[in-house]
């Protein structure tokens, strides 16, 4: 586990959901009825200085303003970015196969892209297909609000699968200039208080294969969320808007996976978020095939979820919370992507719910700040899939003993206030980060008109 960045929550942390979950007492667990959705609204005024700015490279024209060195586009249903012919060969030693091997190269780089508000933290997340034997690795170069620069900060280095041929997936530790540095998947300022911030950052895509091959990564979507949120230990409850609906969402337990393949994050008692992370692929129509389950002992139930938390591990981090890892498994699905931004309240998260898209959300919180939830925990996923006609949250929650009593019903004020907050205290008193409404949204690569409006006016394209 690495050490966290300010406001990073710790994610594999989730081993201290496991103890009271087991116990935890269930929220209305009866089958969720189905409700027709009230209508969308057609536009919601947006902040014009939004703490936080989304922003990716996603369409033909997106990839023709970038650099490409043996790079070329692919056009089509997804448009994306590809390997052309190498621009030169590299070695790359893995830490965790202990093996150096040689590979062929192209890279792309986005145009610099300013931000609105200028950013403490920054997140970048992809979408791509890694045939066996190739890889992708992503980096960030931000210029800082004074005009200095940071170094090519590596935000990933990824592949879909964990094969012969392939490297392990994987965050880097010790990055750092001593202005910023890269924790995990989120890079942050060291002194925010200072008043330096992030004034516009650079993505770079490096694209590997084994050299002779003609197989290539192909690359869909590339994008980061930069946020500057003020530090709060408390955030108001929103307004209930959009209520009383709910999507049909598998729901599945982490706990019965508890020391199963403890090889990814200590077993299923960590997995909270490639849990969050398969209920909502499923949700969208899709599951490993029974060829790709082939692995998984056939006396577990719901080997999907031991599959999801395989291919989500991040060998450094040793844990299967990397945020953009999981957003990366689930745009390996078809016609499905994934991203890692932030949002502003459950206001957004209705809206989103109410045009069929649940939102995984990530917090941290005491026993005692959640009602019904019997368990505190330094950093949990779960996920939003609907509102009582009172505004309180129905999520999905895997921190539950059974399948069944996944799905919870968590009071408003409670939910938004360990979900959205920066800062708050832990069990002993001290200071510890918040996510500040990190989130996962996983959605159709051709959402539906509804959807591709509301994620449009939440600054999603």
């Amino acid at each position: 586990m690495t050490s966290s960045a300010p406001r990073r929550t710790v994610l594999a942390a989730a081993l201290a959901v496991a103890a009271g979950a087991a116990a935890s007492p269930l929220a209305a667990a009866g089958e969720p009825a189905r409700r027709p959705a009230p209508p969308v609204p057609e536009t919601t005024p947006r902040r014009s200085k939004s703490p936080v700015d989304y922003h990716a490279w996603t369409t033909a024209a997106d990839w023709h303003q970038g650099t490409g060195h043996g790079t070329r586009v692919v056009s089509g249903r997804r448009p994306g970015v590809a390997l052309a012919r190498p621009a030169g060969t590299t070695e790359y030693h893995d830490p965790h196969t202990g093996k150096t091997a040689t590979w062929e190269y192209a890279t792309w780089t986005s145009p610099v892209h300013r931000l609105p508000v200028p950013a403490t933290e920054a997140v970048a997340s992809w979408n791509a297909h890694t045939p066996a034997g190739t890889w992708i690795a992503v980096e960030l170069r931000g210029t800082y609000s004074d005009g200095g620069h940071t170094p090519w900060y590596v935000m990933g280095r990824w592949t879909a699968g964990d094969g012969e041929t392939d490297i392990r997936r994987t965050s880097v530790d010790g990055q750092k200039d001593g202005r910023s540095a890269v924790s995990t998947d989120t890079f942050a300022l060291d002194d925010p208080a200072s008043g330096l911030r992030l004034a516009a950052y650079q993505l770079r895509l490096t694209l590997h294969r084994r050299p002779g091959t003609t197989a290539t990564p192909t690359v869909w979507r590339l994008g980061a969320m930069a946020s500057d949120l003020p530090d709060r230990f408390e955030v108001p409850a929103s307004t209930p808007g959009l209520v009383g609906c709910e999507l049909h969402v598998p729901r599945y337990s982490q706990e019965i996976h508890k020391g199963q393949y403890p090889q990814y994050d200590n077993g299923g008692e960590a997995w909270c978020s490639p849990t969050s992370s398969e209920m909502i692929i499923e949700y969208w129509g899709h599951r490993p095939t029974r060829r790709q389950l082939a692995w998984v002992d056939p006396s577990y139930a719901d080997p999907q979820v031991c599959h999801a938390a395989r291919y989500t591990y991040d060998y450094q981090y040793e844990g299967c919370g990397n945020w953009p890892f999981n957003a990366a498994y689930a745009a390996t699905y078809p016609d499905l992507q994934g991203l890692v931004t932030r949002l502003s309240s459950l206001t957004d998260a209705e809206r989103l719910v109410h045009a069929g898209i649940p939102v995984i959300t990530s917090q941290s919180f005491l026993k005692t700040e959640l009602d019904g939830a019997g368990y505190g925990t330094a950093g949990h996923l779960m996920t939003v899939i609907g509102f009582t006609p009172t505004g309180d949250v129905i999520a999905n929650d895997p921190a539950s003993p059974t399948d069944p009593a996944v799905r919870r019903v968590y009071k408003r004020h409670e939910f938004e206030n360990i979900w959205l907050r920066t800062k708050r205290h832990d069990e002993k008193g001290q200071v510890k980060s918040g996510s500040g409404g990190v989130c996962y949204l996983y959605f159709p690569a051709r959402p539906a008109p509804a959807q591709h409006r509301v994620l449009r006016e939440l600054g999603i394209r």
